[in-house]
């Protein structure tokens, strides 16, 4: 846990550093970005101060880390505006705080990350094993066909498709993003398109992954030996063979759930989807920094949180980790 900690602090110093200090470097003033090009020296250098911008880089990150916690003022003369926790800071376009945003947009990305975990996990992993099971058949070789497809063809390609023919053309389906404690069957609805296809890329990747893992474990001394003393077949799959298979699924998990929880970027933009991903690009676009940085760290806690979930896991599905 300790580790988790420091990990989010050097991650918070680094992204902290790219958006705020790296850009003076390049001759790009935070303020200006704030005020506009056309504002007068006298509301830079009130922004400037408003923000804090001329202090010491370590005096702007503990004011930043410091606002994340328990809040933080932002003052210029008179002019006093308080942020409340977590704090952000504020949209250099909107001027709203970035935390509201990022809470608005974040159930969007938690409703795709999870359905499309769900339908890429069962269909994967499901297909690898039986791909496995029957090697060199024709389901084998026409489902690694599939998989190669869907590695291969980019998000952009499969969501565009997916939207001429089924919502545009044959209509089947209402794309519209509603909000599952606004209309539940509107949000079911408009989510199908962007989880499968989020779920056939992944699928693919998690299919080749599970039929390689098992045709490597089928071949252990210790399959050899469940099957010499006579278990069934399901029983040597079920719990001795798909245990050691679960440990790279899960390796895998952890970095693909935790990106994808930070703003699955191609698949909102595609669907136009207000979630994390396309929050994020319409910031960059914008060059709204509090925005980008605020996206950024939301990616990375959720990346360092799943890989401790996945790190914990393994001792319950692996015996070898406990023991080591």
């Amino acid at each position: 846990m300790f580790a988790v900690v420091v990990m989010l602090l050097v991650v918070t110093l680094t992204t902290f550093a790219i958006f705020f200090v790296i850009p003076k470097w390049a001759g790009a003033d935070p303020a200006l970005l704030f005020v506009g090009k056309q504002a007068d020296p006298a509301a830079i250098e009130g922004i400037r101060q408003k923000l804090s911008l001329g202090d010491p880089v370590l005096v702007q990150f503990w004011h930043f880390v410091q606002g994340l916690f328990v809040g933080r003022d932002y003052a210029s003369g008179t002019d006093v505006t308080h942020c409340p926790a977590p704090c952000f800071g504020y949209s250099f376009r909107t001027e709203q705080a970035v935390w509201p945003q990022l809470t608005d947009a974040m159930p969007v990305t938690l409703s795709l990350a999870a359905g499309a975990c769900l339908l890429w996990l069962v269909g994967g992993i499901t297909t690898g094993v039986v791909s496995a099971l029957r090697r060199g058949t024709l389901w084998d070789r026409s489902a690694m066909t599939v998989a190669l497809a869907g590695v291969s063809l980019p998000i952009y390609f499969t969501g565009l498709l997916s939207l001429a023919i089924f919502s545009y053309s044959l209509k089947w389906v209402n794309v519209d993003y509603k909000g599952l404690g606004d209309d539940p069957a509107m949000w079911f609805e408009s989510l199908i398109l962007p989880w499968i296809t989020l779920a056939f890329l992944y699928a693919a990747m998690y299919a080749r992954l599970t039929r390689a893992t098992m045709l490597e474990i089928m071949g252990e001394d210790y399959i050899r030996t469940a099957r010499a003393k006579g278990l069934r077949e399901r029983v040597v799959i079920g719990r001795h063979a798909m245990r050691s298979t679960w440990t790279p699924v899960l390796t895998l998990l952890g970095l693909d759930l935790g990106a994808l929880l930070g703003g699955a970027v191609l698949t909102e933009t595609t669907y136009n989807l207000p979630g994390l991903g396309r929050l994020a690009v319409n910031a960059i676009t914008e060059k709204d920094l509090p925005v980008i940085l605020g996206v950024t760290l939301i990616a990375a806690v959720f990346i360092v949180i799943a890989n401790l979930v996945v790190d914990l896991l393994y001792a319950v599905i692996d015996p070898r980790v406990r023991l080591g």
